[in-house]
């Protein structure tokens, strides 16, 4: 049996911070876009609008809240096109580093950011990330055209499998 939501788009004035934390639903008046589905199919990450800027929210499907995720959302700069881990441990996402849009990573385990594409001297756009974390895929013009690049976070990174699960490496 499938799941099917819906979400309405349409602006409307701001409300302060702490009440949208409290009181995101999926149904809105607020234009919601971009949305990515945890491999698991527990978390919803999409763009919004709620408080009148645009953040980057993750909506936990089972508890029907939204997941706190504290330093993400960094006042001035515009979190665009999530993509979501098995367990919605990493997002990827793109935001802006001087005015280039970079490819960053959020890991709500440590609750801290990193951008990954610091050396990248063409523009980048749409990442995902594997269901364990370890890669990330993107689309960057770094060659004068739209190319696909992997990123190999290294066989060291912590992954996002379920607890007691395992992983095979090649």
């Amino acid at each position: 049996m499938g799941l099917c939501l819906m979400v309405t788009m349409v602006a409307c004035n701001p409300a302060p911070a702490a009440q949208i934390q409290n009181s995101v639903t999926l149904e809105s008046r607020y234009t919601d876009e971009q949305p990515a589905l945890s491999g698991n199919g527990q978390f919803l990450a999409f763009v919004s609008n709620r408080d009148g800027d645009r953040k980057l929210i993750v909506y936990d499907l089972q508890t029907q809240q939204v997941v706190y995720l504290p330093r993400l959302n960094q006042p001035d700069t515009i979190a665009e096109h999530p993509s979501l881990s098995l367990t919605g441990r990493y997002i990827t996402y793109i935001t802006s580093d001087r005015g280039r849009p970079t490819v960053a990573l959020y890991d709500r385990a440590t609750e801290r950011s990193q951008i990954l594409t610091t050396h990248y001297r063409g523009w980048v756009r749409n990442p995902n990330i594997s269901p364990d974390g370890r890669y990330i895929v993107f689309e960057t013009s770094r060659r004068g055209q739209w190319d696909i690049e992997v990123l190999d976070r290294g066989g060291n990174v912590e992954l996002d499998i379920p607890n007691g699960g395992s992983v095979s490496r090649p």
